[in-house]
């Protein structure tokens, strides 16, 4: 009898391990499409049993608002998730001007496929609006914000309502250059440099962040053999994937005299997915947000040299196989 009870104690806490083991993760994406935007919500989209993408948050960055809002709904088709709603944000900083990157991502925000006006519309609403009131509902610490873009409309959320950091679980930003210097700036990279007062704030939350900078996802680049691992899938996913990629991977090879090209924001979801194929450190992060060559740096004490608090996971290292070999996995899921 003892025996047959034992048994059944072990059996029920292998089933609980399972259920919490496969209970998804609950993820809001906040993005601005960009062609690397549209690999992670390839992505994202593919991986319904880690990720239970509740909505994707549109917000001006690599192309104007309008643009952006398009494209998430334009991934969101190609990819057969359009039971997710999306919901269009902010359409400037906080503070500074406006800018873009059509020079990396083209007039359009994505580079080698055609472009159409989807079939669905915007979810109803605006997207602060929405992180406002479903974050402030939310169980404590339970809900993931994956940062793909500048970070304007959960910045905008936190300013209207500070307590609803408590619903978050984790943010998870792709921002941020320290070792080798920005993308946009000597000093900064393209996010943060877009609103760094939003950044700011965010930091200043004290919601438990991530940063995935160009520190890392410069060492995750594309190559022929990778391109050609994604187009063996040979579905429409992948084939969008690679033309997308062959087309946006130009511009930084040939600033930074690379082999290939870097996929940012897909190491957010890689991260996500599967964190073991990341390493970094606890640290210390500031912004910097003053006018001058500095402006939008992101300062991580890598040394603890300030003897402040981390506030910040900075990564630095990735398995860049181990991404491609993920994301070929997961395009093989769509159509």
């Amino acid at each position: 009898m003892l025996k047959r009870l034992l048994q059944g104690v072990i059996l029920m806490s292998t089933l609980s391990a399972a259920t919490l083991q496969a209970a998804p993760r609950e993820l809001i994406i906040d993005t601005d499409p960009g062609a690397d935007d549209l690999v992670a919500l390839f992505l994202a989209m593919a991986s319904p049993n880690e990720l239970n993408i509740r909505a994707i948050t549109t917000v001006a960055g690599n192309v104007r608002l309008d643009k952006t809002s398009r494209n998430a709904r334009l991934a969101r088709e190609w990819a057969g998730r359009e039971d997710i709603p999306v919901y269009a944000g902010a359409g400037r900083p906080l503070v500074r001007p406006p800018i873009y990157a059509a020079e990396v991502h083209g007039e359009e925000g994505l580079t080698g496929v055609p472009v159409h006006e989807p079939k669905q519309p915007l979810a109803p609403g605006n997207a602060v609006q929405y992180l406002v009131d479903t974050l402030a509902k939310a169980e404590p610490h339970s809900i993931t914000v994956a940062m793909l873009g500048p970070q304007t409309n959960l910045a905008l959320a936190l300013i209207q309502q500070p307590d609803i950091a408590n619903g978050i679980k984790e943010v998870v930003v792709m921002g941020g250059a320290h070792f080798n210097g920005g993308n946009i700036t000597p000093a900064a990279e393209f996010n943060l440099y877009a609103d760094p007062h939003a950044a700011a704030v965010v930091l200043a939350s004290g919601v438990k962040l991530t940063y995935l900078p160009l520190d890392v996802t410069h060492k995750l680049l594309t190559s022929d053999a990778r391109l050609k691992q994604l187009a063996a899938v040979n579905n429409r996913a992948s084939r969008q994937v690679v033309d997308i990629l062959n087309a946006y991977i130009k511009h930084d090879m040939d600033l930074y005299g690379m082999p290939g090209g870097p996929v940012h924001d897909a190491s957010v979801i890689a991260y996500l997915l599967k964190p073991e194929l990341f390493s970094g450190r606890q640290v210390h992060l500031s912004i910097d947000s003053r006018e001058g060559p500095s402006f939008g740096q992101t300062v991580p004490d890598w040394y603890g040299v300030l003897k402040q608090p981390a506030n910040v996971l900075w990564v630095n290292e990735g398995d860049a196989q181990g991404l491609f070999d993920l994301l070929s996995e997961r395009l093989a899921r769509l159509q």
